[in-house]
């Protein structure tokens, strides 16, 4: 019995000392999957190109601007030398670049006459395309950016990168839990006192199609209707002013134009009826005698509340019989000796405009949104032309 005890002991203690010195198995970790890159080509490298789409795009580490395309060379070979990847191509024919089968993006970055041609021709060659705004010089091409959207299949936003705002994310939230109730009144702000752009062929109306209503009150009013979230529009009454534009030697934050080159308005107005009974004014200038100033900006007017954009995002209403204003914090600090760093309202429309072509999921701007606002826009001027206002159908 003694003995049996003791090999049992025995093989107890080998069976232990064998669990010891048996060497753990580590598992080496997985290498991390390589990102899905995005390839992009740029058509149009001028000061929107630099200002705004390339710089935020060079940050996403899934991106890669392979094309780079303009009319004058010497801006694409610099955009390629400064955006590109090695051995980043260059063009002077945007059809050209979009032979490349390689390319999955378009970002077309070129004045607004010709936003809509390039637009269909790259969806057409089965690449996505994210059309600076606005949407279109009219209508009829807008339309036809979307029927090809959507006949395509790829997908299509225009940049309208004001909605990234901290303050209008929040406001969009704000709307969408239905805090302001039903807004039936609201103004969309687009008001500059004297900073006419007097580069490029912002005041060549053949080019641009309009002046101030076209550039900045295409971004307030986009805003505006999106907040709303109201797209349904019955009629539309404006007036454009040519009062400024005419001045010698006038006072400009970039230097004075010259009177026989501006041949768009400087300020413009509309007035915008919806079909269940909101109405929206619009207003828009870049030369103006007013002290009353502020871009990209909306004002709403709710059944249970209401805000604006004038201060920073102020919200009102009134609760427990007494009307209150309160204004939300939209800081990205609060940590002692760290005030944070926020994303520009360009670097958040270049990632989720990325993530949406990666995930396939809808981007922030629908064209089927965008182009309202385009409509609303040719309305405005259809209507200063006849004094007449425009019904929609």
């Amino acid at each position: 019995m003694a003995s049996k005890a003791a090999a049992k002991t025995t093989t107890k203690e080998a069976k232990a000392e064998k669990a010891v010195k048996a060497p753990k198995t580590v598992k080496t970790p997985a290498a991390p999957k390589a990102p899905r890159m995005v390839r992009i080509g740029i058509i149009g490298c001028g000061g929107i190109a630099n200002g705004k789409h390339m710089p935020s795009l060079k940050k996403l580490a899934n991106v890669e601007m392979v094309a780079f395309c303009d009319i004058v060379e010497e801006r694409a070979v610099k955009a390629a030398a400064e955006y590109g990847i090695t051995g980043a191509k260059v063009y002077t024919d945007y059809k050209e670049l979009l032979k490349d089968k390689t390319i999955e993006v378009i970002h077309v970055l070129t004045p607004n006459k010709s936003h809509s041609f390039i637009t269909v021709a790259a969806l057409e060659s089965g690449k996505h395309v994210m059309c600076e705004k606005p949407m279109a010089k009219t209508a009829a091409e807008a339309q036809k950016m979307l029927d090809t959207a959507l006949k395509t299949g790829k997908t299509l936003t225009i940049g309208y990168q004001g909605r990234q705002r901290a303050e209008s994310q929040y406001l969009k939230k704000v709307c969408d839990a239905g805090e302001l109730g039903d807004i039936y009144y609201a103004k969309a702000h687009a008001i500059r006192r004297r900073a006419v752009p007097t580069w490029g062929v912002f005041l060549n109306e053949e080019e641009q199609g309009g002046g101030p209503l076209i550039d900045i009150g295409t971004h307030a009013l986009d805003l505006t209707l999106w907040m709303m979230n109201n797209y349904k529009v019955k009629s539309v009454m404006g007036n454009v002013y040519h009062k400024l534009g005419s001045k010698e030697n006038a006072a400009n934050a970039w230097g004075s134009w010259d009177p026989k080159q501006f041949t768009v308005e400087d300020s413009a107005f509309g007035f915008i009826t919806m079909e269940n009974g909101a109405t929206v004014n619009l207003e828009a200038s870049w030369a103006l005698n007013t002290l009353d100033v502020g871009e990209s900006q909306c004002t709403l007017c709710g059944t249970e509340g209401g805000a604006d954009m004038k201060d920073g995002l102020r919200l009102n209403g009134e609760k427990n019989s007494r009307t209150y204003v309160t204004k939300p914090d939209l800081g990205v600090g609060g940590v002692a000796f760290y005030d944070g760093q926020a994303d520009s309202e360009a670097d958040m429309e270049a990632r989720q405009w990325i993530n949406a072509i990666i995930t396939g999921t809808k981007p922030t701007v629908l064209p089927e949104q965008a182009i309202v606002v385009t409509q609303v826009l040719e309305a405005i001027y259809e209507s200063a032309k006849t004094g007449k206002p425009v019904f929609f159908k």
